[in-house]
């Protein structure tokens, strides 16, 4: 186990004369984002030594600064941010103190370990496929994934790029509000949110323990609740998957492959094992993906109008323990389980939360609500209304 921040940049004392709406909150910024007289690393020392000093913020990181906000230090990534239970290779695993001895989740780890230790107020993580609400799920935090392109990652190391994001954590709804809204700049105005779609099919193929600890939240809802399933056929739950696996992968070897194949990095067995089953696609193997993709979207789309979200489990249970992550068979990590809960936010580009209502056996698993693309000030508005004062 180790601590949340990148080892090679020292700590920051706090600037609390620093003024603005955030003035007083200390912030933590993923080894993702650029700051300005600092090396960016992206989870590997192969890419730290083949990348120079960041010479600007990134405009996410810019934007939390310039409203007071108080950089405290840079927090480790997984590799190249493809992976989801927040362990490195080179730098180790960041403590989770909601679960000892079980993973923080990933890839924001570091951002996720640093607030959950109250090390800092907030902290800015990226999300593809999970990577906010998974750590926030198995940390016990509040967590965005914003809507696709609402928030701009200028000088942010890349993995798919029409699927990523820059979202934040925090400990409480009110914070997550206040520095979400800096992140998104102009102000939307969606309705308020009044319906909730908790599929059942979804839910029935939920692990009872994580159902049982989940749905009373779903219900005291000042909200309507609609069971009505979300698919015709659950196989397509996991089609949407496999989809969104075969598309990620695509453009993550688009955009890393060159540099890959140049620099030889030495990858952790999970993260390798990836890259090289992303080498081999093709564009035809992307092609059906990407048409189930846009159903998936357009699926969502009839079902998540104004003030209507859907509400899932943030992961299939509480953060798995260090030691799962070397087993397989019946005690491995179930990725593709995961997958399956935070991918439709991703494929129909949609603003998703994870919020901190539930626990199994003492351990905290997080609800998931996903709203329309644009919607995320509703989102945000009945994360306050419903669950600020938790």
């Amino acid at each position: 186990m180790t601590d949340p921040f990148v080892p090679w940049i020292p700590l920051r004392e706090p600037d609390f004369q620093l003024t603005g709406p955030l003035a007083g909150l200390r912030l933590a910024v993923k080894d993702l984002f650029d700051v300005a007289g600092m090396p960016t690393g992206a989870g590997n020392p192969h890419w730290l030594e083949t990348h120079g000093v960041a010479d600007a913020d990134a405009e996410a990181v810019a934007r939390l600064r310039g409203v007071g906000a108080s950089l405290v230090g840079k927090t480790i990534t997984d590799e190249l941010a493809w992976s989801l239970n927040g362990s490195n290779t080179h730098y180790g695993t960041p403590d989770n103190p909601a679960a000892p001895g079980r993973l923080p989740g990933g890839s924001s780890s570091g951002s996720a370990s640093a607030v959950a230790l109250g090390l800092a107020d907030i902290a800015l993580g990226t999300d593809t496929g999970g990577s906010v609400r998974v750590p926030a799920s198995y940390c016990g935090l509040f967590g965005l994934r914003p809507s696709h392109g609402r928030v701009p990652l200028d000088g942010v190391v890349p993995l798919a790029p029409s699927f990523d994001t820059a979202g934040v954590f925090a400990r409480d709804a009110d914070t997550l509000r206040k520095a979400t809204e800096v992140l998104l700049g102009e102000p939307q105005l969606p309705e308020p949110i009044t319906r909730v779609l908790a599929p059942q099919d979804i839910w029935d193929a939920s692990l009872p323990q994580t159902r049982d600890a989940l749905m009373p939240a779903v219900e005291r809802l000042d909200a309507e609740i609609d069971r009505t399933p979300l698919f015709e056929d659950i196989a397509e739950f996991e089609q949407a998957r496999v989809a969104y696996a075969t598309i990620q992968a695509f453009e993550a070897w688009q955009i890393h492959g060159e540099w890959i194949e140049a620099a030889e990095p030495d990858f952790g067995p999970g993260v390798a094992a990836r890259f090289a089953k992303a080498a081999e696609l093709t564009e035809n193997d992307v092609e059906e993906a990407s048409r189930h993709r846009e159903r998936i979207a357009d699926l969502l789309s009839e079902r998540l109008g104004d003030g209507i979200a859907l509400a899932l489990p943030a992961a299939p249970g509480p953060a798995p323990t260090l030691d799962q992550e070397a087993e397989s068979g019946d005690g491995a990590i179930d990725r593709e389980a995961i997958v399956r809960l935070t991918c439709l936010a991703g494929l129909s580009r949609a603003p998703a939360v994870a919020l901190p209502v539930g626990d199994v056996a003492g351990l905290p698993v997080g609800l998931q609500l996903v709203a329309s693309p644009g919607d995320d000030e509703a989102l945000l508005e009945l994360a306050v209304a419903e669950f600020g004062g938790r």
